[in-house]
């Protein structure tokens, strides 16, 4: 099920900072890497965007929305639910705000608190394969590849 995220919400309960000006882009950092572990579409409203700054961003695989200054994300998220209709009830929506959850709630789309997908959060990116422990190429080895490419 893909997810539909109240950013300004989820950004305290990982420890990011709302004051700090990249608190945004460091959230979406994170739901990048969540969405590719979990093959998952991600959708995040935060408000409070400057003129010029306001829309919708396609960022690697997160779908970023970006609320002018003077409305409300918890407002675009609840639009966003009604335009969905029907198909709202496959997607699960992330905040602990109650209006953002009576209007999941009203559309039948799941709902989780921005607490329960911090753990999920932290659940995908410790179950994440690591990086393996290359060994560097010898000098032998790499003058074998050197030649076999300069052969053709």
């Amino acid at each position: 099920m893909p997810y539909l995220i109240d950013g300004h919400n989820l950004i305290p309960k990982l420890g990011l900072r709302l004051d700090s000006p990249d608190d945004e882009m460091e959230l979406v950092a994170i739901l990048q890497e969540f969405a590719r572990l979990n093959r998952r579409e991600v959708e995040v409203y935060f408000d409070g965007a400057p003129a010029g700054q306001a829309g919708t961003r396609s960022l690697g695989t997160v779908r970023a929305h970006f609320v002018r200054l003077g409305q409300s994300a918890d407002a675009a998220i609840r639009a966003r639910l009604q335009k969905m209709g029907k198909s709202a009830k496959s997607w699960i929506v992330v905040s602990s705000d109650r209006e953002v959850q009576s209007a999941a709630r009203t559309v039948r789309a799941d709902f989780i608190t921005s607490e329960e997908f911090v753990k999920l959060l932290r659940q995908a990116r410790d179950m994440a394969p690591k990086p393996s422990q290359d060994q560097p190429l010898s000098n032998a080895e790499v003058e074998e590849w050197l030649k076999m490419f300069r052969e053709k």
